[in-house]
């Protein structure tokens, strides 16, 4: 796939400008498929988790290519990767959702995921590439829509439950990294009543 090519799935979504929530006349943010061309600015915030966060269970940062594999996996409508880009094209943040389980009968239902670059937290990043994500998966037929989140994470717990997902496990000391064991809750979402194909 070469520099600015467009993922399979584009033609299910067309780039989206959000305007600040407070004031119309901020900057927008384009909500739209994930490119090829994205691919470092990726996997750059997907690293500065790796090494400086327990969100990620990842321990050793990705390569390029690497990363690249990973972006081709969003190629259907229920696997999906949403890019925020600012006014100037600067990717802030992304989310996606992919294969929940590889067995067949888990097909309906996707881990989801966002992150966002330090300098974009708390700015509503987060939410607006949600606000995109999810009503597309609802569309696409999803059933259940699962998020885990390494504790604590009182931030990325707020913005699943204003989502709509709530707490439906909660494993402990599951995850061993910076030199101690970390917990970890699954958060899930249901689609709006009669929503969902299955």
């Amino acid at each position: 796939m070469g520099l600015g090519a467009l993922l399979p799935y584009d033609r299910f979504i067309q780039p989206i400008a959000i305007s600040s929530a407070n004031d119309m006349s901020q900057p927008q943010t384009i909500i739209r498929p994930s490119r090829a061309e994205d691919t470092a600015a990726l996997r750059d915030i997907y690293n500065h988790y790796i090494e400086h966060s327990h969100a990620t269970f990842d321990l050793q940062p990705k390569s390029i290519s690497e990363r690249q594999a990973w972006l081709d996996q969003f190629n259907t409508p229920q696997h999906q990767c949403l890019s925020a880009i600012s006014s100037d094209g600067t990717l802030l943040g992304y989310a996606c959702s992919s294969q929940f389980k590889t067995k067949p009968a888990y097909a309906s239902s996707v881990e989801v995921s966002v992150y966002v670059t330090p300098n974009s937290q708390q700015q509503g990043v987060g939410r607006q590439l949600y606000n995109q994500l999810l009503p597309l998966l609802d569309s696409a037929g999803v059933h259940r829509c699962y998020a885990g989140i390494a504790l604590p994470n009182t931030q990325s717990i707020r913005l699943h439950q204003q989502q709509g997902f709530h707490e439906v496990a909660h494993l402990t000391e599951v995850g061993y990294k910076f030199d101690r064991y970390w917990d970890v809750i699954w958060m899930q979402r249901c689609p709006p009543k009669g929503q969902s194909k299955r």
